[in-house]
């Protein structure tokens, strides 16, 4: 018997969902991805036994409940979508939150939940600012984790005011530079063990170093860094 990956891909979804079935009926709640599975199958099955688009939705949505699934699950689940097969031909079926929290007051896996006053960022941490130019032709984006002091060359700056320093903006986020334009930028030092490694290749080991700075420095002068 030669199978097609569709028909493969099916196969390992059926035994999912009967894996999944099998949990449900010991009453024992299940996983994401068995959830997930369950209500894919059905799905399939319902469209190869002729139902309505909008029967199937409706079924799948009420298929699982919050009190049969380990908690955080239905959160997770945003929406089920599959390729099923109609008289018509193939179509894609998609439910969207098909189970439904059992607590909609409860924090979702993932969600940060902070208190309703105003955090202030970096609280305590001695800050520069900078004027930044960007002498390139093109745009140049700096992320949070990053040495400044090790950035494009491009930007003109106080490099050596800007040594042991990062922006002072929210982990993940970062800021554009233009070609071109002058911005001002706040500075605040690393914390932690203060390692660096990598970047530029400029520092190469602890910032509070007076010989990993000393090296810093003549590092980037040579390399054209800490040009006018």
């Amino acid at each position: 018997m030669n199978l097609t990956p569709t028909e493969i891909d099916r196969l390992l979804i059926f035994t999912a969902a009967e894996h999944a079935r099998r949990l449900r009926a010991h009453g024992v709640r299940l996983s994401h991805p068995e959830a997930v599975a369950l209500l894919a199958d059905e799905m399939l099955l319902d469209a190869r036994k002729g139902l309505a688009y909008e029967a199937i939705v409706d079924r799948a949505a009420r298929l699982l409940t919050a009190a049969e699934v380990e908690p955080g699950v239905p959160e997770m689940i945003e929406f089920v979508s599959v390729e099923a097969n109609f008289e018509e031909g193939n179509k894609m079926v998609i439910v969207f939150r098909p189970i439904a929290p059992a607590d909609a007051a409860r924090p979702a896996p993932g969600e940060i939940v902070s208190p309703d006053a105003e955090i202030e960022l970096n609280a305590g941490r001695a800050a520069v600012e900078l004027d930044v130019t960007n002498t390139g032709d093109r745009d140049i984006q700096v992320r949070s984790h990053a040495h400044f002091f090790e950035t494009n060359r491009a930007l003109r700056f106080d490099r050596a005011l800007a040594y042991g320093m990062r922006l002072d903006v929210p982990s993940g986020s970062g800021v554009r530079f233009e070609p071109g334009l002058r911005r001002t930028v706040t500075l605040v030092p690393f914390a932690g063990d203060r390692i660096v490694h990598g970047q530029a290749g400029l520092v190469r080991g602890r910032l509070d170093d007076p010989a990993v700075r000393a090296a810093a420095l003549d590092a980037a002068r040579r390399a054209g860094y800490l040009g006018a």
